[in-house]
């Protein structure tokens, strides 16, 4: 089985570098199907969301694991509906019931519009309750950064945004550095954008490694201290996906990866309607 490595947080929490994500997976059973299939394969680390709609089914894989909890490292996000710092507590303490669990290791700021900072104190006080181990946020521009980040009493332990060869956030690394906050990648494949998966150098790094495209990229991101957690319901693909520990790309080879990066993404945070567009895209109280 796989041994997972971890990166060490601001916090001092320590965070498998890898694990599995659940965006788009149904709660019709295939969530708790394929989180099961991920524990199994020997993944302890699972990202979920409150507007993913799936927590209760990765609770439920969680518990019938048979896996010590304290070997399990679980995200989830809280949405812009339950933004505000009363709406944000009784936020985290859905999820917690949700999910089955006493704690959640990380809970973040699924996208940063409308009342930040009360949400954002909310987590903090939710960590000081013991209810969530770290505290972060996603989909966090430089721009949406420096609006809000500067004036946080605790430095977010994580940033969840897009991020893969042809989108390396290079700017905003740079801020994180300050903090020494993670970045933690969505869409570590590209949203599987052919045109990646065919570039040159990739393909020709996969046929020395003996490797296919995916694993090169996630390889390239794990040794670019980026967190990745691939998402999948194919049993081969979920197994597949965390093989990128048996080999390293050399310095040259990251170089020739690092020159792919295009300077932008396919979602822009920063662009004029999001907020609203967000806030308005579905009811994560609509199964309450």
């Amino acid at each position: 089985m796989t041994t997972i490595p971890s990166f060490t947080l601001n916090d001092g929490n320590q965070m498998p570098a890898f694990g599995f994500g659940t965006f788009q997976i149904p709660a019709d059973g295939s969530t708790k199907a394929a989180v099961a299939t991920a524990l199994r394969l020997g993944y302890r680390h699972i990202d979920t969301a409150a507007a993913y709609f799936n927590e209760r089914e990765v609770g439920q894989a969680i518990a019938e694991s048979g896996i010590p909890r304290d070997q399990i490292w679980v995200t989830s996000k809280l949405w812009l509906q339950d933004y505000g710092f009363e709406a944000a507590r009784t936020g985290i303490d859905t999820s917690l019931q949700k999910l089955g669990l006493d704690y959640i290791d990380l809970y973040l700021l699924h996208q940063p519009y409308g009342d930040v900072p009360g949400a954002w104190r909310a987590l903090e006080a939710g960590q000081q309750a013991g209810k969530i181990r770290s505290i972060g946020i996603s989909n966090v521009t430089p721009r949406l950064w420096a609006k809000f980040v500067p004036d946080f009493d605790v430095r977010p332990a994580v940033n969840q945004v897009e991020f893969n060869p042809y989108f390396q956030q290079q700017p905003l690394r740079a801020l994180m550095a300050s903090t020494q906050t993670v970045l933690e990648a969505w869409a570590p494949l590209g949203q599987g954008n052919p045109e990646l998966f065919q570039e040159p150098v990739i393909q020709a790094l996969a046929t020395k490694y003996k490797k296919d495209a995916g694993q090169i990229i996630l390889r390239f991101e794990y040794q670019s201290d980026v967190v990745v957690f691939p998402k999948s319901v194919h049993e081969a693909r979920i197994a597949s996906n965390q093989n990128i520990f048996d080999f390293a790309l050399t310095d040259d080879e990251m170089a020739t990866m690092q020159a792919l990066d295009k300077g932008h993404g396919r979602h822009d945070p920063d662009a004029p309607g999001v907020a609203k567009r967000l806030l308005g895209a579905f009811d994560v109280h609509a199964d309450q």
